[in-house]
């Protein structure tokens, strides 16, 4: 075997790696089936510079058509992957959303989170009366400031990305 085919062989097995390690991720992190998972971590890997069409998910995927069509209908309406069209060319080119998006959603989650404690704290604040009950309004405070720093990192690396991808748009 040549070096060359030793370089692609390696590059391969790295490349399925990635791919079945962002299905794990995205599989829990998204509570969302395996096929799916796997189809954002290929078009996160496969499909950055144009998207890949249906016919190569199906065949990258090795799944039944119906399949790949009722897991990228999921992402879809998940705001996971979208797809783009091309002049005079009929077919969808599907790719994952862009990283600033994608982290978006963690926004949401720290959002949802500190309306959650501006609500223990309201209570807690209210009706104290004993000593694990100030306790656990201090733990109230001190999570209310993490996730307020948590937020305006969030925030930061959102607009970088945001500022990167269009910067990339661009230079197309």
């Amino acid at each position: 075997m040549s070096i060359f085919a030793k370089i692609y062989f390696t590059m391969q097995e790295e490349r399925q790696e990635i791919i079945e390690l962002f299905g794990i991720h995205f599989e829990q992190l998204y509570n969302i089936p395996p096929l799916a998972a796997r189809i954002i971590g290929t078009l996160i890997i496969d499909g950055c510079k144009t998207g890949l069409t249906f016919d190569e998910l199906v065949e990258k995927m090795q799944a039944s058509k119906s399949s790949i069509s009722t897991n990228l209908n999921l992402l879809q309406k998940m705001d996971k992957i979208f797809y783009l069209t091309k002049v005079g060319d009929r077919k969808k080119y599907f790719k994952a959303a862009p990283l600033s998006e994608r982290i978006n959603n963690f926004l949401s989650l720290v959002n949802n989170e500190k309306v959650l404690i501006d609500r223990i704290i309201n209570y807690r604040e209210k009706n104290i009366s004993c000593v694990q009950e100030e306790i656990n309004l201090q733990n109230a405070y001190a999570y209310k400031e993490h996730m307020i720093k948590a937020e305006q990192l969030l925030l930061n690396t959102i607009n970088e990305f945001k500022r990167i991808e269009t910067q990339n748009q661009q230079s197309k």
